[in-house]
């Protein structure tokens, strides 16, 4: 494996990955469900489910529904808690040779920042700030913090306080701009944004005259959010200066290739691990042969290479 990911380094923050191909959050768990299907040492990381302070059951059932090009998912953040991690989860996790991205969500600027704190000492190399899961209540309103320049902001900056480790921010595509929320991530000390996170979508059983999903909405995530993730990162590519980790509907290596050209450094694979858990390696293997073949000495030399 070792030869064959020759210029595919990339650097995020202070940390260099083997590889610009994480596993997205939420999509691969903690690692241990794939370790008999995936080359797990030869991902460029593994960004884990979303870790909160005290447990959380989810939503109610129905949480999953297969829409035209993509999958709706209301899950809620179902997991149970920094404790567990720290005691259940890490020590698999630590043992892997791959980078380890610990996703943390909160229900307030305190709880980011004590999640934080938490995972200083923790075995992992980064941390990525869930601010835009559209399945949970923020302060008790479905308002995302993702939405808010200065929300983000505040909770970017809690988490920078609290952490020496490089700090990555998801985004989330639900908002009239998305530079704006990027730039403020960038202000307030993020090393990175990661985008996008699911649209907010719905679907209806005719027959039963109800929602899909108990929740009524849910998180649109496939193919058929690519061409939205494309146009942000390509816009967000022209409004900040830090590393920008493209997601949303990547399932093939054409896809990712597609994500770099609009000026992501890096790529996270998510729904394509359910239908094949084998694409996220394949996209490796893929990139690779891509650079070979157009005589391209690193994968930094597609971010932003669109032509215009």
């Amino acid at each position: 494996m070792g030869k064959r990911l020759n210029g595919l380094a990339v650097r995020i923050g202070r940390l260099k990955f083997i590889n610009p191909v994480m596993a997205a959050s939420g999509t691969f768990g903690y690692g241990q469900e794939y370790k008999e299907l995936v080359r797990i040492d030869g991902l460029g990381a593994i960004v884990t489910k979303s870790i909160t302070l005290k447990p959380l059951k989810g939503n109610a059932p129905p949480r999953i529904w297969e829409s035209t090009a993509g999958m709706l998912n209301a899950i809620g953040l179902q997991n149970d808690g920094i404790e567990d991690f720290l005691a259940n989860r890490l020590p698999f996790l630590k043992d892997l040779n791959t980078r380890i991205i610990a996703s943390i969500a909160g229900k307030c600027r305190q709880e980011y920042k004590e999640l934080a704190k938490r995972l200083e000492s923790a075995p992992v190399d980064a941390i990525e700030i869930n601010i835009s899961c559209p399945n949970v209540e923020h302060h008790g309103s479905a308002r995302l913090f993702a939405q808010d320049a200065k929300e983000t902001a505040g909770i970017v900056r809690a988490v920078r306080k609290a952490t020496k480790k490089t700090v990555i921010t998801k985004l989330s595509p639900n908002v009239t701009d998305i530079t704006e929320i990027a730039k403020a991530a960038e202000g307030a000390g993020t090393d990175a944004i990661s985008l996008i996170n699911t649209l907010i979508g719905m679907d209806v059983d005719i027959t039963t005259q109800r929602p899909r999903l108990a929740n009524i909405t849910g998180g649109l995530s496939g193919p058929a959010i690519k061409p939205v993730a494309l146009r942000m990162t390509w816009e967000v590519y022209q409004a900040v200066k830090i590393p920008i980790i493209g997601i949303g509907g990547i399932m093939s290596t054409e896809d990712a290739l597609a994500f770099f050209l609009c000026g992501a450094r890096a790529i996270q694979v998510g729904t394509a691990n359910f239908v094949n858990p084998q694409t996220i390696t394949s996209i490796i293997d893929g990139i690779s042969n891509y650079l070979k073949k157009n005589r391209l000495k690193s994968i930094q030399e597609l971010t932003g290479r669109l032509k215009i």
